[in-house]
């Protein structure tokens, strides 16, 4: 890793010391390793019921039927599909969230059904993220077996559209009708990932319209939208961006035209914009739009063509707004997480940034990272993807280590602040 590590504060790596000799949480620390293959099985099972994002009520339905099978009496789906089940503590403690999306990237249709060589199984979703499910419900299981009672209380959801144009709205929703003091996301397998960072996104759908008209009989009489937007493409290259904080962009896509000797009547892209920083992310956002005012004005004008029903125009479509933040070095779910990874006698391999289910409370100034669920994934989004069950078992221990360090239990203060 380049950036560099802060130093962990030695009482809360004490006190998760501690915490993880005491008799209960020794047992749910087992109970996670003693059910390693019932997880796998659930992994498996949990995978092959399709979940497109924006189609995951089936699996949410299963996912409901297996919190309550495991002790939660607490269990609903909210109004946009997120499962969110409750774990009331036992005192006036803090609230913690422990996420998991539910959605792949797959389209329905997709063959899910999972292949097992050895400890390799392959199938579309089988890593991302039908781990991090298997995790989740492996904690409540954990805690409930092991008979931890914590001071405050724990909710945990299977989120709906994490992946791509589903814009982590199951996150931003969970966060915004729930006053929570923390929130741990369950994405990706590296057990030594810990993210510190959450990688915001903007991303936008511009059309440009206009008459259209045949190659040779309009020429020079209608405005072109693939010339438009060629024009405002040059100008979007060309670009320049911060290095720190990092920011990015790119047209993904570009559809437009009917035929080869045809004025293209329409054109149409999509752009993702990236960064670590709001205002840098709002910056570029405004200079990417502004080309397409300077692109269609610059095509009317080669032509002089003044009269409105032969000229271009363009408009866009906001499909994507995933807010950014950083998580100062003191976060008490950093400092909770790194320091149960590290009692765990595990390395931190990527303190870095990313975009998943964390970005919503991050960017709300809510101490939350992103955790892993164990194994090794590989091949994500593509149908070749596939899942190595190797220490799987690391995952759920950190995450049931790190939330009642966090939320507290008998004996032991909680370590989240608990916000009045």
């Amino acid at each position: 890793m380049s950036v560099e590590i802060p130093q962990l504060n030695p009482e809360i790596l004490s006190s998760i010391e501690a915490l993880k000799a005491s008799p209960k949480m020794a047992k749910a620390l087992q109970i996670a390793f003693d059910e390693a293959e019932l997880g796998m099985k659930e992994q498996i099972e949990l995978c092959e019921i399709p979940a497109p994002t924006f189609e995951e009520a089936k699996r949410g339905q299963d996912i409901v039927r297996r919190m309550k099978a495991y002790g939660l009496t607490d269990v609903s789906v909210d109004d946009i599909g997120n499962v969110i089940g409750f774990r009331p503590g036992k005192g006036n403690g803090p609230v913690l969230a422990i996420g998991a999306h539910m959605d792949t990237v797959f389209p329905a249709g997709t063959d899910v059904t999972v292949k097992q060589e050895g400890n390799r199984y392959f199938a579309p979703g089988i890593g991302d993220n039908c781990s991090g499910l298997r995790a989740l419900l492996q904690i409540i299981r954990s805690l409930n077996e092991a008979d931890i009672q914590t001071q405050g209380d724990i909710y945990f959801v299977a989120t709906v559209g994490e992946e791509g144009l589903g814009d982590i709205r199951g996150s931003k929703h969970f966060v915004a009708t729930h006053r929570i003091d923390g929130f741990i996301a369950i994405d990706n397998t590296e057990i030594g990932r810990i993210l510190r960072g959450a990688v915001g996104s903007h991303r936008y759908r511009v059309t440009i319209e206009g008459p259209g008209g045949h190659s040779y009989g309009n020429f020079a009489e209608v405005g072109s939208a693939i010339h438009a937007m060629c024009i405002a493409g040059n100008m979007i290259a060309h670009l320049k961006t911060p290095k720190d904080p990092k920011t990015t962009f790119t047209i993904g896509t570009i559809k437009g035209g009917t035929s080869v000797n045809s004025i293209a009547p329409t054109c149409t892209v999509e752009i993702d914009m990236r960064s670590l920083n709001n205002e840098a992310l709002l910056k570029i956002e405004s200079e990417i739009l502004a080309c397409f005012d300077k692109a269609v004005a610059e095509e009317n004008a080669l032509w002089n063509i003044t009269d409105p029903a032969k000229q271009v125009h363009w408009k866009k479509e906001n499909i994507g707004n995933r807010p950014a933040g950083m998580r100062p070095a003191d976060c008490p779910v950093l400092q909770v997480s790194r320091s149960a990874l590290e009692v765990l006698g595990q390395k931190l391999t990527n303190y870095g940034v990313s975009s998943t289910d964390a970005n919503a409370p991050v960017s709300m100034g809510i101490p939350a990272t992103c955790l892993s669920s164990g194994g090794i994934q590989y091949k994500c989004h593509t149908v070749n993807e596939y899942f190595d069950k190797v220490d799987i078992h690391l995952g759920p221990q950190l995450l049931i280590l790190t939330a009642v360090g966090l939320v507290g239990c008998e004996g032991f203060k909680a370590i989240l602040p608990k916000h009045e």
